[in-house]
């Protein structure tokens, strides 16, 4: 096996959403790093079964706009 390809493999630890912690090896970021995740299982849909939209830039109301006519 070649040496030196591989990227370092450390310790860092993972905040979630809620606020709790957990330790793990990563090649993300150094040794000691923190890393705080903006969605995890305790707030992604996936998970929760609870969904939630999200109007980024009034692209929701637009499509509303546009379809609203058309009945189901």
């Amino acid at each position: 096996m070649k040496k030196d390809i591989h990227p370092d493999y450390h310790m860092i630890k993972v905040i979630m959403t809620d606020g709790t912690e957990f330790e793990t090896r990563s090649t993300w970021g150094k040794e000691g790093d923190e890393l705080h995740l903006d969605v995890d299982i305790k707030s992604h849909p996936a998970w929760t079964g609870v969904h939630r939209l999200l109007d980024s830039g009034g692209q929701l109301a637009k499509f509303k706009d546009r379809f609203k006519g058309i009945g189901i």
